[in-house]
Formats: structure tokens, C-alpha cells, sequence
């Protein structure tokens, strides 16, 4: 299928299959990805960053700019705490972000993560074995006992809170945010060019050589991660930008530049099926210790997006890290849309029969 008739079908159709798209699980994403013929096949990848363990050194900035050449942001402070970058743009494509909280607003958030046990988060099992069978998320055998460690944890003859738990007078919360290589990728189905394509390991990649500049796709994101780099840059001027997940260090069997420079591995790379495992356990772990307010962000299929490659563990509500509480990539709606405006042209068109052959009698 060429370039322009993908796009049309994207156009009409709406998000695409991802999974056909980058061949999930076939013979062929295993020879694309340098596997032998019985080597097991490609599968997607992502991040999962668990901000409760991030301390805002900002390695994982240093070592994406440092990688991927891109330009420097520079040196002056933006007044809000130790951030000097602001956000992620077409030059920085990893952003630490540093909120500050008082104590109000930390009880708050608690308040609002003891919430979230009602939708459906993980529970465990209290059993003396930590062997956990295969699909299942925190749960001990059969014979074990039934614990819904949230409940026990916001309760008062509940767990005991681990120190941590306490409700300090003020926190930072710092979050390495990046791309979040949507399942249904809003600047994929914008992009006129090919220039955005799906790669093997289901990320999202710009080609900056056949990125025409237009800037469809930085309308088409949800997150407002895509940006295109001032004309004057030194490399890549002109064109749209963002993080790739190292997809050249990818192809060559390495982590990518973030994850591998994480001092605190607050950055987790690996198939995103285990990441989201990780991230689901680590919440029922924050949760056990009193931790309410620890919740995720991307784990979920069933969002305006289809869920991402790059989970989060958050403190507090999405909002006050700068993240889209609903996100939905405008392509999900296109079929939709242009079903309403066909029916609307056949309303005009119907009408203006009517009026044609009443007034012509």
C-alpha cells in the first residue's frame, strides 16, 4: 500500500490496527527485528516510569540530547522550582518536571487515589509463598486467602503505613515525562507525508528526512509532544520532532539512552505486557503501605488512544503533572465526522430539491 493510500484509509477509517501495521507477532517483524526463523517474535516495547522513585537529576535529558544530538535548551531557570526546560518540544524529548506540594494538597491527592479502588485495581492474596502463576497480577495460590490490600490500607485497623506513608508538610513530585507512542497515534494518522510510521517494536518514529514540515501531526497529538524545530536549527530545521524510543539503538539489540542512564531505574524499559505488569504491582505495593494516591496513566486500552507505550505511576491526579486527563487522538472520531457531514450535505441537497420543485410550481 503506498504512502497516500494509507493515508486516505487512515483518513476515513479512523485509527488504524496498530498491530497489523507494525506486523506484532508475525514471521516478518522477527526477520525485520535481525531474529532466526525460530527465535520468538517481535513484540512491543515501551517505558514504564514510576515517578515515586524519581529524584529529578535529570540524567535521563542529559543522555536523550547527548544521544540524539539534539540542541541544548539553555541554562536559565523558568522560576517554576528547578525546571529549566518547561516542557517537551522539538529539542527536548525527555522533560523532568518538578511540582511542589504542601501538605493540603498531598492529602488531597490520597483522598482521590482511595477513589480509584472502585475501578478496578489489582487486589493480592496473603499467603507465605511470593511464586505469582503466569496472567495473574499480585495473586498468591488458590489456597491462600483473599486480601483487598487497598481497602485494609485506608482503613484504620488496617496495614500499618511504612513511615513514607505520613503526610509530610511539602514534596516535590518529579516525573520524567517523554512521547507516549499511543496505540491509535493521532500524529500517525495526520502525517500526509509517510514521514511517521510504526516501527517493529510498535513505537511511533518521525523520519526527519521525508518530514515535510507542515505540522499536521502537532495538531494530531493529545499530549502536545510533537513540535517542529526552529528553521534556524542547526540540524533538522524545519521539521517535526520527537523521541523515537532510540529506535537506531533498538534495531541493535540496546536499551534506550534514558532507561540506561536511570540511576534510581524510575525508567523501565521491556515488553510493554511486562511493564504494565510492573507498574499494577508497584501500585498495589504503594497502596499496601498507605500510599493512596499512587495511580497509573497510560495502562488502560479502553482510553481515547488505546492505551500508550510509556506507563506512569503517578502521585496526584494528571493534571498537576501537565498530563491530559481524558487524551484522545482526534482520528478516532474522523469516521464519525464524516458520516454527520454526509448527512448533512443530503439534508442541504434534499432541501434545496424541495424548494426547487415548490417554487417552480
Amino acid at each position: 500500500m503506498s504512502a497516500l493510500t494509507s493515508y486516505v484509509a487512515r483518513q476515513f477509517g479512523g485509527a488504524g490496527d496498530p498491530a497489523e501495521e507494525a506486523a506484532w507477532g508475525t514471521r516478518a517483524a522477527t526477520e525485520r527485528t535481525g531474529g532466526a526463523p525460530n527465535e520468538p517474535l517481535a513484540e512491543r516495547v515501551g517505558f514504564f516510569t514510576d515517578t515515586s522513585i524519581c529524584i529529578g537529576c535529570k540524567a535521563c535529558e542529559v543522555a536523550c540530547k547527548e544521544w540524539n544530538r539534539n540542541p541544548e535548551d539553555g541554562y536559565g531557570l523558568t522560576g517554576h522550582s528547578y525546571d529549566n526546560t518547561g516542557e517537551l518540544g522539538s529539542d527536548t524529548w525527555r522533560h523532568v518536571a518538578f511540582v511542589e506540594q504542601s501538605g493540603e494538597r498531598i492529602a488531597a491527592a490520597r483522598k482521590s487515589g482511595r477513589k480509584l479502588v472502585d475501578l478496578g485495581m489489582p487486589s493480592v492474596r496473603r499467603a507465605e509463598s511470593t511464586e505469582t502463576p503466569s496472567g495473574a497480577v499480585g495473586v498468591q495460590p488458590e489456597s491462600s486467602l483473599d486480601v483487598d490490600v487497598f481497602a485494609l490500607a485506608s482503613s484504620p485497623e488496617g496495614l500499618t503505613p511504612t513511615a513514607g506513608s505520613d503526610v509530610p508538610d511539602f514534596r516535590w513530585l518529579m516525573s520524567s515525562d517523554v512521547c507516549k507512542h499511543c496505540t491509535h497515534a493521532g500524529c500517525l494518522d495526520n502525517c500526509p507525508t509517510g514521514a511517521i510510521f510504526r516501527s517493529e517494536f510498535g513505537t511511533v518514529v518521525i523520519q526527519a528526512d521525508v518530514c515535510n514540515g507542515c505540522g499536521y501531526c502537532v495538531g494530531g497529538c493529545p499530549f502536545g509532544v510533537v513540535e517542529r524545530r526552529e528553521k534556524d536549527a542547526v540540524i533538522n530545521h524545519g521539521n517535526a520532532q520527537k523521541c523515537t524510543l532510540c529506535y537506531d539503538r533498538l534495531t541493535e539489540g540496546q536499551t534506550p539512552a534514558c532507561a540506561q542512564t536511570c540511576p534510581t531505574t524510575s525508567i523501565k524499559f521491556g515488553p510493554l505486557s511486562e511493564m504494565t505488569r510492573l507498574a499494577e504491582e508497584r501500585v498495589a505495593e504503594l497502596h499496601a503501605r498507605g500510599m493512596t494516591e499512587a495511580r497509573l496513566y497510560g495502562a488502560g486500552s479502553d482510553d481515547g488512544v488505546g492505551g500508550t507505550g510509556s506507563v506512569f505511576l503517578l502521585l496526584d491526579d494528571p493534571e498537576v503533572y501537565g498530563l491530559p486527563p481524558d487524551p484522545v487522538a482526534p482520528s478516532r472520531h474522523l469516521a464519525s465526522s464524516y458520516k454527520r457531514m454526509l448527512a448533512a450535505a443530503g439534508g442541504m441537497a434534499a432541501a434545496a430539491a424541495i424548494a426547487f420543485v415548490g417554487g417552480g410550481v
